[in-house]
């Protein structure tokens, strides 16, 4: 043992022969280590995923302040559930919105639902409003045109019209009428404003006796934001609180905070799936050493030191954590684009291309994390049992039964 030469080859091969030993046990032990990296890698993974679904909120809400009804049980967050109790904005109080805007444009929106019959398919579907003007300002047409007050055809969102088989010039039944496809909506993705790739937009005349029910004001100087914020609630807020007034930026922040601690909440589970798996193998590695006593108190009689020792059983939980590492890394990038892939789907596939593309270091960034916590946690697991097993006397290993 005293020979450098190979010396660390030899320790490698006595712990990779204890471990075949004790096949079974060893194979457990690992598997605690693949379900802790895959659970701590994976969960990172969604969780960025959800991070980068917000991110994509950024370009289309950054220059936005959204003005709604002020409801009693409402929290002023847009998408509050409590918010489909039935209200509106006057055109009295529009003007005044319009009047603390100055010269940002301001956009009303009349936000209702239609029972829409496509083929064989019917159901309802959320309608948008709008003042023809408006409609390009919010919105991109991917094909044919924007809505006409002069004739009764319809603009509809990108996922409804791929959901549907719709194209320009195709007929759906829309409310109590038959109507044409004149414009395909291109992919907006979720915005605090308007959310149209599942939902069909018309012009306002269809609407000529309803009232909106929010107004979306586009603020030319996002450093504005908050002075124009101000103004519409001084004017139309001056006597009882009439509307609530969002800025942009918050609802930003809100998403961001809700992310950051979700991804911090997964992370905190596939860390404590991962503390599991080292103590069990802390477990193994006890075991091993009390049913080796005998074979330690040899190995030192004939001149191994106790850094051997020590490097010995360090060596068996390394192999242990690598082993387990490598398996669970390679399953999280699996599990991790699923998971991913699941999320997009009930998020109603609002995921914006280009967050999923930056999505590639933050997956390799988590994996190589989770296979790293994987062997300090093993190595960290190990330390005790080896310590242990270097420190035994020889004499009174030997006699050990």
């Amino acid at each position: 043992m005293h020979d450098r030469r190979g010396g660390g080859m030899i320790l490698v091969d006595l712990a990779a022969r204890n471990l075949r030993r004790h096949a079974v046990r060893s194979v457990l032990a690992m598997v605690g280590i693949v379900i802790g990296v895959l659970a701590i890698a994976s969960l990172g993974i969604l969780g960025a995923s959800l991070s980068a679904l917000v991110g994509g909120l950024v370009s289309n809400v950054s220059d936005t302040i959204l003005v709604t009804p002020h409801v009693a049980v409402s929290s002023g967050d847009p998408f509050d559930p409590r918010n489909i109790l039935a209200s509106q904005i006057s055109d009295r109080d529009v003007a005044l919105i319009e009047k603390a805007a100055g010269q940002n444009r301001v956009i009303p929106m009349i936000r209702t639902a239609e029972r829409l019959t496509a083929g064989d398919t019917a159901g309802y579907v959320t309608v948008y409003a709008l003042h023809p003007d408006d409609i390009p300002l919010l919105l991109d047409a991917e094909a044919g045109r924007y809505p006409d007050p002069a004739s009764p055809g319809v603009m509809v969102g990108s996922l409804l019209a791929d959901d549907l088989d719709l194209v320009v010039g195709s007929r759906i039944g829309f409310g109590n009428e038959s109507v044409r496809v004149t414009g395909i909506a291109a992919g907006r993705g979720m915005g605090i404003d308007i959310n149209p790739d599942y939902a069909v937009i018309v012009t306002d005349a269809r609407y000529p006796n309803e009232d909106p029910g929010m107004v979306a004001v586009k603020v030319a100087d996002p450093a504005d934001i908050g002075e124009v914020k101000a103004a519409i609630e001084s004017q139309v807020n001056r006597r009882k609180e009439k509307v609530d007034v969002l800025d942009s930026r918050e609802v930003l922040q809100l998403y961001y905070e809700t992310m950051d601690a979700i991804s911090l909440f997964l992370l905190g589970i596939g860390a404590v799936s991962l503390f599991v798996a080292s103590v069990s193998i802390l477990n193994v590695m006890v075991i091993s050493v009390t049913e080796r006593t005998r074979e330690i108190g040899l190995m030192r009689s004939i001149g191994a030191e106790k850094r051997e020792v020590l490097i010995m059983f360090l060596f068996e939980a390394l192999i242990l954590g690598v082993a387990g590492s490598i398996i669970g890394g390679i399953s999280s990038a699996l599990v991790g684009y699923y998971a991913s892939a699941v999320a997009s789907g009930l998020l109603g596939g609002f995921f914006v291309p280009e967050g999923a593309a930056a999505m590639g270091p933050a997956v390799a960034g988590y994996i190589a994390f989770g296979m790293a916590f994987g062997v300090l946690a093993s190595l960290v697991a190990g330390l005790y049992p080896a310590w242990k097993a270097a420190g035994l006397n020889p004499i009174e290993a030997l006699r050990y039964e």
